[in-house]
């Protein structure tokens, strides 16, 4: 849940302690005014971080909005596609090499019985 607080920046002054602790929490913000007019805005380093990264990624890939729209009409109409898988996409840039051997890395589901040998 976000929590918007808007106080002059001569009450932010005085309250700097306790507001740089209440922004600790999820959602917390200040906006500090000047003259009735916003000024600037006090949040926690975590959640600014977070919004930076936010921002790079969106610049990064301008068309991941639409393409996740995309992916939610497609789940919610009952049409299914086939996604490249991370796996896939990690293969192709050279980051996971093709296991070509027959072995397997499954777990077995046999039981062994104990041998004879050993219950003496």
């Amino acid at each position: 849940m976000t929590s918007k607080h808007t106080i002059p920046i001569s009450e932010a002054r005085k309250r700097i302690f306790d507001i740089a602790e209440d922004v600790q929490k999820p959602g917390q913000y200040y906006t500090l005014t000047e003259k009735g007019r916003a000024k600037a805005v006090v949040m926690s380093a975590d959640e600014f971080e977070s919004l930076m990264e936010t921002m790079e990624v969106l610049a990064e890939f301008p068309d991941l909005p639409k393409d996740i729209a995309q992916v939610d009409r497609d789940i919610k109409s009952g049409k299914y596609k086939t996604y490249t898988t991370l796996e896939q996409i990690l293969a192709r840039e050279g980051y996971v090499l093709a296991d070509k051997s027959k072995k397997s890395y499954a777990v077995s589901d046999k039981v062994r019985k104990k041998s004879r040998k050993g219950s003496r």
